[in-house]
């Protein structure tokens, strides 16, 4: 399992973000990457198109991320 946690500063990192990695976890083994970033990214036209495609569809076929991520695993093995 992995988990990201993006912060707009260090200075968000607090005690509640580190409990909850414990609970999460528990005694398993895991391994904590910090990187830098700088997340100035900007949609571009054809990304842009394709959420605002993706917005206009029926929200009644959605499907909820756990069987999206269940369809990838099987046709994938993700």
């Amino acid at each position: 399992m992995s988990t990201t946690y993006h912060l707009s500063s260090a200075q968000d990192l607090n005690i509640d973000l580190l409990e909850e990695i414990k609970v999460r976890y528990k005694s398993k083994s895991i391994t904590i990457v910090i990187e830098e970033s700088d997340l100035e990214y900007e949609l571009n036209l054809e990304e842009k198109a394709l959420l605002d495609q993706r917005l206009s569809e029926n929200k009644e076929k959605y499907l909820s991320r756990d069987e999206s991520v269940s369809i990838l695993k099987n046709k994938y093995g993700v």
